[in-house]
């Protein structure tokens, strides 16, 4: 049920969904009686995404979620494992071409490959199935492997685990297949923006692990204040935000983390 809601009310409440449906309502409102209505809502609709859009707001609520954790120190050593968390292929076009089509979360597999050369007993474990709310046969790790050999990881060390469908289920597939044991360190790798929501279901589902955030799209405090000249970009950084908000929400609501925004001191 939370998956299916995740996939239908929660993609419903994302600004550009929700804002261009104000706007349909709006105009349907317009051959009514609320037609004041209908137009104040086809301009707020206007307005919200134009503010989405080319404003620093997607900057500002990306910022604190990729600041959350820092970049992985090196220092401590050497890890046992890595945990790589899906979203750097897109299954459906990979099935429709027959070979890996990345998304824009690249970094995940790329940067994982550069630590699997320079840990060679480090093991790694790509967690990726399918996120469409209508299964099919398009799973991430069914074409991560092969990336993973062809940039010079022995087949050998990967784990694919192909059933999870979200984070929650990426924590538990992926701690049931590390089967981690005491004293190990593992690396928990994905984009920054999800690593709050990521390292508070891994924690709750009991498995110990260092965030590796990649896949920044903010550089810092100095874009802040940075206007975006394509709406589209500030729109999708305005989306991404707000989905790892919802999440962190609704995970912590629904008990499957233990903190709202989890970050590197547990509480």
């Amino acid at each position: 049920m939370f998956f299916v809601l995740s996939k239908t009310i929660g993609i419903a409440l994302l600004p550009a969904n929700f804002l261009i449906g104000i706007g349909l309502v709006g105009t349907i409102l317009l051959a009514t009686r609320l037609a004041r209505l209908g137009r104040k809502l086809l301009i707020a609709s206007v307005v919200l995404i134009a503010i989405c859009g080319f404003s620093p707001l997607g900057n500002l609520l990306l910022y604190p979620l990729e600041a959350r954790f820092p970049p992985w120190d090196p220092a401590r050593g050497a890890p046992d494992g890595i945990v790589v968390l899906g979203g750097a292929i897109d299954g459906d076009l990979s099935v429709s071409h027959g070979k890996a089509v990345f998304t824009r979360a690249a970094d995940r597999v790329i940067e994982a490959a550069a630590l699997a050369r320079q840990y060679p007993k480090a093991r790694i474990i790509y967690s990726g199935g399918s996120a469409n709310l209508i299964d099919t046969d398009a799973r991430e790790a069914d074409y991560a492997a092969a990336i993973f050999e062809r940039l010079g990881v022995s087949k050998d060390r990967l784990t694919m685990e192909r059933r999870s469908r979200n984070t929650k289920e990426n924590a538990e597939f992926s701690k049931l297949l590390a089967a981690p044991k005491s004293g190990e360190r593992w690396l928990l790798l994905t984009s920054a923006f999800h690593m709050p929501r990521s390292v508070g279901i891994f924690r709750k589902a009991g498995f110990a692990v260092d965030p590796y955030p990649v896949d920044w799209r903010t550089g810092g405090t100095g874009d802040l204040l940075t206007f975006s000249p394509f709406a589209l970009d500030g729109l999708e950084r305005t989306e991404i935000a707000v989905r790892e908000y919802l999440g962190l929400a609704a995970y912590w609501i629904t008990g499957r983390t233990s903190e709202l925004f989890p970050g590197p001191n547990p509480k």
